[in-house]
């Protein structure tokens, strides 16, 4: 921090993880592990449709962007976690921690818009197969993927754009892992209130608008699957449903306990458990889970794999 008539910082310090020296570097393993499963699952999912013509399809579209975003967003947050693990300067640059928090930020929101409009994708393919390639037709999950962006742009830049009015002088060590928004709040010395306004509306809009569309499909989906004579085709219809609902509820679940709950010294601890399993463990998940319940990914993977060999 600079010390002047003006104090202001220039550099935070992510204090990461309180635990002893040795268990830092099993933990730097642990993630190093997540991280290169999620690279290569994510870049291998984008890959996998990309290259196989059964795969291009609205619900691999939108997959192929969620494996995108993840590979995105975990790696705006990860690297640097891992560095800290092994240095003892745990600092990051003011602007360099506001790039770490503008990129999660577009992307994770782009998360929750995409999965949403794979929510509505599933809707279709089951309510209305008939009318399914008219509905989601290119134009339309163009534009769906489209519009997931703008609400991600949208949300970080507004976020960030409010944090330039803030001032941070009294302590510049953010009890966090990564530059997330509430750790950055907690230690301005000026007024929150309207940052904290914009964080229950952009995040409560987002959050409740988007697990709404989700919601509501899978009544539909549900009440369809019910309706269905036969038994085979029932399992079929709760089997391509059941990767996206597994990914929507680990996601949702832990976002939502993340923003929602009461700032306490007690929350910001299990802030960071939460942001683990949202920030690393979920795109590590994401493909595995999509991979391992779908049978059209996993025969692809399989042509593949007797390509090469």
């Amino acid at each position: 921090m600079n010390q002047g008539n003006d104090t202001r910082v220039t550099e935070f310090i992510l204090l990461g993880f309180a635990v002893q020296q040795e268990l830092q570097y099993i933990l730097f393993l642990i993630f190093l592990v997540i991280y290169i499963i999620s690279l290569v699952g994510n870049a291998g999912m984008i890959l996998l449709i990309k290259f196989d013509a059964h795969l291009h399809t609205p619900m691999y579209f939108f997959l192929q962007n969620l494996a995108f975003v993840d590979l995105c967003y975990t790696s705006a947050i990860t690297p640097k976690m891992l560095l800290n693990f092994l240095v003892s300067d745990k600092s990051i640059s003011f602007s360099g921690c506001l790039i770490q928090l503008y990129v999660y930020g577009i992307f994770a929101t782009i998360e929750l818009y995409l999965l949403a409009a794979m929510a509505v994708d599933r809707y279709v393919a089951i309510c209305n197969p008939l009318r399914y390639p008219i509905i989601m037709s290119q134009r339309v999950c163009i534009q769906l993927v489209t519009g997931s962006y703008v609400m991600g742009s949208l949300n970080a830049t507004t976020q960030i754009s409010f944090l330039f009015s803030l001032s941070f002088c009294s302590s510049n060590k953010i009890n966090h892992f990564f530059c997330d928004l509430p750790p950055i709040l907690a230690l301005s010395c000026s007024s929150i209130d309207i940052n904290v306004m914009l964080i229950i509306i952009f995040v409560g809009f987002n959050l409740s608008s988007t697990l709404l569309v989700v919601f509501f499909s899978y009544v539909y989906i549900l009440a369809a699957i019910l309706r269905m004579p036969s038994t085979a085709g029932r399992h079929k219809a709760f089997s391509t449903c059941a990767s996206h609902m597994t990914a929507v509820t680990i996601f949702y679940g832990t976002l939502s306990y993340m923003y929602l709950q009461p700032s306490s010294s007690e929350s910001q601890e299990n802030d960071k458990v939460a942001s683990v399993f949202y920030g690393i463990i979920i795109p590590m998940l994401n493909p595995l889970i999509y991979s391992l319940r779908n049978k059209e990914v996993k025969e692809a993977m399989k042509i593949l794999i007797r390509s090469w060999s």
